[in-house]
């Protein structure tokens, strides 16, 4: 049932007269202390004033004395206190007790009373960290020792006659020692249970106080406790007469019930539900077990509102739903209009190029000149059509490598054929280093080369006129390595981390009118399809290394070997950046 929490009565709520445990347990050692300290001089007092009337024998008054040196061992505990210590005063008290009664002859003897003192140090020793009365149980079976002491002394020596006076102030002594170790001990108990109760207040407070609910759950899902705020329409009540299940609504029933298993197997569950009585609220629960003392396993459960939490993922969900379908409109636009603009800019370049050719007849020197002009930038206009066609159709998706078993070094050659004259007509190297021998490899050509054509495309383009272009095609083990380096301009740092994504260039505004920015952009995305990555290295001033991994080369296995699994791709895009030194 739902625990309401008691209110302190005044005696009992947190003031001077209740202190914290530690403040509680430093009191006892002192008063333990003086507790020995007045029986070590009522016990001299009384061997003493004895021994002055001349009614007491020897053997009687070493007794006394004997039982007096435990109550002034017992005084070091108002220096040091500790448990090894409250044990070795019972040891010295069980081995007084002993002593005096082979002297006095025990139970018949002249001080019979002597014999309960271990009960009574035992009582006064015990202490909350020793546990279970454990002293004062070692006193009780402790008392059979003085016993079986002074019945060997009796039938050892016979029993001598002393005057019961003495008997009777040794009764009245032990007497009045075990209940000042019962009222000592008992003082200390209400002290330590009103510390207790206080704390246990605390605790009840701050969790009525907390902003969700805390709830205690036996397996079946019922509330066994509850404390602090219940999240709204939550009813505590509903939760402790039918259960937990039962309150949710229907739907969010099984991911509870698999919640609650999860919590009792150990784990951490956390699960978010509607209440049966509003389903346009949202509560949120984390439910942890609990192994209670008496062995059963309990559930510990906190609940929240997650109505406002619920919202906001929802409106993350719509905005990211929107976004990605305006995304794919603009990337289903791009594409039309690429078709649509590419099927007249062909006939536009066919035709500058009859005329550039002069196949139906020579044309004036000024109109040839727009015909090349007009083939130039056709060219270039188409070439940006292409890229972005590509892109269009990887973005949706719809990019569809046709794998094949070629030779890399046929595509990259024809790259490179088509990039020479370019490189020939503005005065740069282009070394292509490829094997000697053929390099197979499944993968889509018309990719291939059209990332070859784009490095070096790039590569030409911002390197200057004596500069140099070196493209190096290799195997290394199961990956093609297609690296492109140029002595030009270089790539500033803070720009290597933009360059590579859709229409970024770097440099100034000469460098960015003689692109598009998105070469690189292509070759990534093509890199990508093929499970590679690109990496950038440049620096600036002194040129830039284009490195294109791809894992298309086909690994020869024995049919008896095991094949090794495939390392997992790493990332797309690894940018290296070079700090001159």
């Amino acid at each position: 049932m739902y625990i309401h929490p008691p209110q302190p009565r005044q005696d009992q709520r947190p003031t001077n007269a209740a202190r914290s445990s530690t403040e509680a347990s430093a009191i006892a050692p002192s008063m333990v202390a003086l507790w020995h300290a007045c029986w070590a001089v009522a016990a001299s007092v009384t061997a003493f004033a004895a021994q002055s009337f001349d009614v007491l024998q020897h053997n009687v008054l070493a007794a006394l004395l004997l039982m007096a040196l435990p109550g002034v061992c017992g005084v070091v505990l108002m220096v040091r206190e500790s448990v090894g210590i409250r044990f070795t005063l019972m040891a010295v008290w069980l081995l007084a007790s002993v002593a005096a009664a082979g002297l006095t002859g025990g139970a018949t003897g002249a001080l019979p009373g002597l014999l309960v003192m271990p009960l009574a140090a035992g009582i006064a020793l015990d202490h909350p960290r020793i546990g279970d009365d454990r002293l004062t149980r070692v006193g009780i079976a402790a008392l059979i020792l003085p016993l079986i002491s002074g019945l060997i002394s009796t039938l050892l020596n016979g029993s001598t006659a002393q005057p019961p006076v003495l008997a009777a102030v040794s009764g009245l002594l032990a007497l009045a020692a075990t209940a000042a170790a019962i009222r000592l001990t008992w003082g200390e108990r209400q002290r330590r249970l009103i510390l207790a109760e206080n704390d246990s207040l605390r605790v009840e407070a701050v969790l009525n106080s907390q902003p969700g609910l805390t709830l205690l759950l036996e397996p079946s899902g019922r509330a066994a406790a509850a404390w602090g705020s219940p999240p709204p329409s939550v009813s505590i009540a509903a939760l402790v007469d039918q259960g937990l299940i039962a309150a949710i609504h229907a739907p969010d029933r099984p991911a509870v019930a698999a919640a609650l298993q999860r919590a009792l197997a150990g784990q951490t569950a956390e699960v978010m539900f509607s209440p049966r009585v509003a389903l346009d609220r949202r509560v949120i629960m984390i439910l942890r077990r609990f192994d209670h003392d008496g062995g059963h396993a309990l559930l510990i459960a906190q609940a929240f509102d997650g109505t406002a939490q619920f919202a906001r993922e929802l409106g993350l969900e719509s905005a990211r739903v929107e976004a990605e379908a305006q995304s794919a409109g603009k990337t289903r636009f791009l594409a039309n209009m690429s078709h649509e603009l590419r099927t007249p800019l062909n006939a536009v370049i066919g035709f500058a190029d009859i005329m550039r050719e002069r196949l139906f007849g020579p044309l004036p020197e000024r109109y040839a000149g727009y015909a090349e002009s007009i083939h130039q930038a056709g060219g270039h206009l188409l070439d940006l059509i292409n890229d972005v066609l590509d892109l269009s159709k990887i973005e949706a998706e719809r990019y569809e490598l046709a794998l094949e078993t070629f030779d890399a070094r046929d595509p990259i050659s024809a790259a490179v054929a088509l990039i020479r004259v370019q490189a020939d007509e503005k005065g740069v190297e282009l070394a292509p280093v490829l094997p000697s021998n053929p390099l197979s490899v499944v993968a889509d050509a018309r990719a291939l080369k059209q990332m070859a054509l784009n490095l070096l495309s790039n590569a030409v383009k911002f390197t200057p006129a004596g500069g140099s272009v070196t493209l190096t095609l290799d195997g290394i083990g199961p990956c093609l390595e297609l690296v492109v380096s140029d002595t030009g301009v270089g790539v500033a740092p803070e720009d290597l981390q933009r360059i590579g994504r859709p229409f970024e260039q770097a440099g100034g505004a000469d460098q960015k009118a003689q692109g598009t920015g998105l070469g690189l952009s292509l070759v990534r995305s093509l890199t990508e399809l093929h499970g590679g990555r690109m990496s950038i290295d440049s620096t600036l001033g002194e040129g830039t290394a284009v490195m294109v991994r791809l894992p298309v080369v086909p690994v020869a296995s024995d049919d008896t070997a095991t094949p090794e699994p495939e390392a997992a791709p790493e990332a797309p895009v690894e940018v290296r950046e070079r700090v001159e030194a």
